[in-house]
């Protein structure tokens, strides 16, 4: 069984790959800031998936202000110039897309309601 939240979450670090390298040449803060936040939405949400209770749902939180501050960070990116919208819009798509499923789990009361963020890839 996969956990649908954590692959997207390493998706969003596989479509920042470019992105960061560009951003890196031009602003190596707000490059770490960003590597940070990115890492910080896999690590909490795989962290969490092994919690239970309120634990579970402080980290899924903490994951999903994580993506915001990427979100944001990679907005920021584009008006500095350093990257343009179209570079960043896979990571935003895959970060609004993480940032529901967060939603979904940090309200369905600390246990990951049926086909909120894990399924099982061996059904149809």
């Amino acid at each position: 069984m996969t956990f649908d939240a954590l692959e997207v979450a390493i998706q969003i670090i596989e479509t920042l790959r470019p992105v960061l390298k560009r951003v890196k040449t031009q602003d190596r803060s707000l490059d770490d800031q960003m590597r940070r936040a990115a890492a910080s939405i896999g690590d909490n949400v795989s962290e969490a998936r092994l919690r239970v209770g309120k634990d579970r749902i402080h980290l899924w939180r903490v994951a999903a202000g994580s993506a915001a501050e990427l979100h944001t960070s990679l907005r920021m990116a584009v008006a500095f110039g350093y990257v343009t919208t179209e570079e960043v819009q896979p990571s935003l798509a895959l970060l609004d897309r993480e940032k529901a499923m967060l939603w979904r789990l940090t309200h369905a009361g600390g246990s990951a309601p049926r086909g909120a963020g894990s399924r099982d890839r061996s059904s149809p």
